[in-house]
């Protein structure tokens, strides 16, 4: 296997492209990975389709992009594999096996920790009959269509980051996600970065704030922070800087937490299982 076989399918005009001819679990990936890794940073996510992979095989791919992490919730592990993390909505003995109702916000993996995930890569075990999809958009455009007097003002500031709020804000309403434990919450206090962030492998600026985890531009009062940040979760939730996948099973999606945000959609029937592994690369500190 060589270069030539693999090649990618845009997907829309803000981010995503598809990967064709490549079997991640194959032996011969490696070859492919620095095209795929190119791709990677030119499209924020990509697709792989009729993936069939093993947990271990899982964290094998994934670790080619860096060095894996491990959420702050351990309970959702994989009990044999502590590196994969379970989203699921199925239930044993009345408790939910993995993060059920995960990501049903516009959010960027780990914004609030003090380095943030890099990549995130989500495998399709069990789908519903319908919905579920999931939503990206890019924070790379969202940050290029901003004027130069938007640029200017944005420029050195910085915003808190705290896990809590989404638990304030979304997970409140449900029982079968109760609040963070104090020794979870002790693992991720708020944290601070730049508003704007410069990826460290493409050299381009990225809006590096999320509706979910970001709580405010610090040194602004309330009304302040909440009129630009606002603006802002708008802005870059528009239509054109979007991608919408429709999972089939055997997907594998991967995404740069350093450009996108992704939102998971919660239009299906929640008795139907939505079962899914996911693991995680560890990033830097955004500058």
């Amino acid at each position: 296997m060589n270069n030539s076989s693999i090649q990618f399918k845009r997907l829309s005009g803000g981010l995503g492209a598809e990967v064709l001819g490549v079997d991640v679990a194959s032996p011969h990936c490696g070859n492919l990975f620095p095209a795929i890794h190119e791709a990677f940073l030119e499209h924020s996510v990509l697709v792989f389709h009729d993936q069939k992979l093993t947990p271990d095989q899982l964290v094998a791919f994934t670790r080619r992009f860096g060095r894996l992490e491990q959420h702050v919730i351990k309970d959702f592990a994989l009990p044999d594999n502590p590196d994969v993390f379970i989203v699921s909505n199925v239930k044993e003995a009345g408790k939910p096996i993995g993060a059920i109702r995960a990501g049903q916000y516009w959010h960027s993996d780990c914004s609030y920790m003090q380095k943030p995930t890099l990549a995130s890569l989500l495998y399709a075990l069990e789908i519903p009959s319908y919905g579920g999809d999931t939503m990206f958009t890019s924070t790379v455009c969202a940050y290029e269509e901003l004027s130069d007097t938007m640029k200017d003002l944005l420029s050195g500031l910085s915003a808190v980051h705290d896990y809590n709020l989404a638990y304030e804000q979304y997970f409140a309403r449900f029982s079968d996600r109760p609040p963070l434990s104090a020794e979870q919450r002790a693992k991720v206090p708020p944290v601070e970065h730049p508003v704007v962030r410069t990826h460290p492998e493409t050299g381009k600026k990225v809006l590096f704030v999320n509706p979910s985890f970001t709580r405010h531009i610090v040194g602004m009062t309330e009304a302040e922070s909440w009129a630009i940040l606002s603006f802002l979760f708008h802005h870059a939730a528009q239509p054109h800087m979007m991608y919408r996948h429709r999972w089939s099973k055997g997907d594998l999606v991967i995404w740069d937490n350093r450009s996108t945000w992704h939102l998971a959609v919660a239009d299906y029937d929640m008795a139907e299982p939505r079962h899914m592994h996911r693991t995680s690369v560890e990033g830097d500190r955004p500058h």
